[in-house]
């Protein structure tokens, strides 16, 4: 009870966030929200890479796929709304986690745009920015954060 009554605020100002920068989707969380939420089970980790992105580089053990685009030229899935709906529900706390947080912001906004009613991008993504040396990884994201993951 008391983590369900901790997360609620967190939410609702998550909510109201994204109405003041005219984000087309709930909102967005850090890296360090996400997981909290995730592993206290008051929302469902939802990862929109490629499988070759999560098989190669990683991904959250225990989150659903459900990939955005997939091959070399990330083609678009055109199958995504459908696909999360059946693994999330329409209204489920969904978290969308890609590579550096861009690809799950259009994924959540065609998921809300599609009648889900809590999706949030999960900021930074799996390995976050690239920095000055065109490298991801050495200054934000889920793994420069020190949070599960695993690498097959």
């Amino acid at each position: 009870m008391t983590v369900e009554l901790q997360e609620r605020p967190t939410l609702a100002a998550s909510k109201s966030e994204p109405a003041a920068d005219g984000l087309p989707y709930a909102g967005g969380v850090s890296p360090q929200k996400a997981w909290e939420m995730f592993s206290s089970g008051t929302a469902v980790l939802v990862d929109v890479r490629s499988p070759e992105e999560r098989k190669f580089v990683g991904y959250v053990p225990d989150s659903l796929h459900v990939a955005w685009a997939s091959g070399t030229s990330l083609n678009r899935n055109p199958r995504f709304v459908r696909e999360l709906e059946a693994k999330t529900g329409k209204d489920a706390v969904v978290l969308l986690l890609c590579r550096s947080g861009n690809r799950s912001a259009l994924a959540a906004e065609a998921a809300t745009k599609a009648g889900f009613t809590q999706v949030y991008n999960v900021l930074e993504g799996f390995e976050g920015e690239i920095d000055a040396q065109q490298r991801r990884g050495g200054q934000n994201g889920w793994r420069f954060h020190a949070l599960p993951w695993v690498q097959e």
